[in-house]
């Protein structure tokens, strides 16, 4: 009865997403993780999606939290941090059945997020592996091109940046994005005070995320 609950709920929740849609959300986490982290890095991210590839995001993300049945109204959502994630198994439940009815997942490691939230990606889908993805995958082509895969924003351990993606029905449902800091890429050009060539890189990457979650 539970699960047929959930599936209802699912099925009427996402069936909003016609109108709901060009909204996202950034994922608010337990554990001592700072989820808050980069606070410019969204706003300038849908500025720069709407005004070069055609979206209409709303300009201001919302923060919703994992096991909130309010996930269901954004096609995608956005997490990230330094440190500790821990979920629940009601929130786990919440966030599986989420992935696997339509929704998206972008985590990006802001640099010590790895080892904890490759722990809880294991208990949420214990038997799907994360996969790296290669160059190649179109998630990388598919509005700006990207030919040597995620690109390096910041330098941390000197270690190759990496994407790793969750599938469901061939279809990326979670991307992890580590030893890259796309995040630190999209924020106000003042706060680590990138250059103009590496922010744009960040953005053009993120741009590409976003395709791939609304125009594919």
């Amino acid at each position: 009865m539970k699960n047929l609950v959930t599936a209802i709920i699912v099925c009427i929740l996402f069936s909003t997403l016609s109108l709901t849609g060009q909204d996202i959300a950034i994922l608010k986490y337990q554990g001592g993780g700072d989820w808050y982290a980069n606070p410019t890095a969204l706003p300038n991210l849908i500025k720069f999606c709407n005004n070069n590839i055609g979206t209409t995001i709303n300009s201001k993300p919302k923060t919703v939290e994992v096991g909130s049945s309010s996930i269901f109204q954004y096609p995608f959502l956005h997490m990230t941090g330094h440190g500790n994630v821990v979920f629940s198994e009601e929130e786990l439940e919440n966030l599986r059945n989420y992935l696997v009815s339509g929704g998206f997942l972008h985590i990006d490691d802001n640099y010590g997020m790895k080892p904890y939230i490759t722990r809880e990606i294991n208990r949420l889908f214990p038997a799907i592996n994360l996969e790296e993805l290669g160059a190649e995958h179109p998630i990388f082509s598919n509005s700006y091109l990207f030919p040597k895969g995620l690109p390096k924003i910041h330098e941390h351990d000197g270690l190759r940046p990496q994407a790793f993606a969750v599938f469901h029905n061939n279809r990326i449902v979670l991307l992890f994005t580590s030893e890259s800091d796309l995040g630190d890429g999209w924020e106000d050009p003042t706060v680590h005070n990138d250059s103009a060539e590496i922010r744009e890189k960040a953005l053009k990457m993120g741009a590409n995320i976003i395709t791939y979650v609304f125009k594919s």
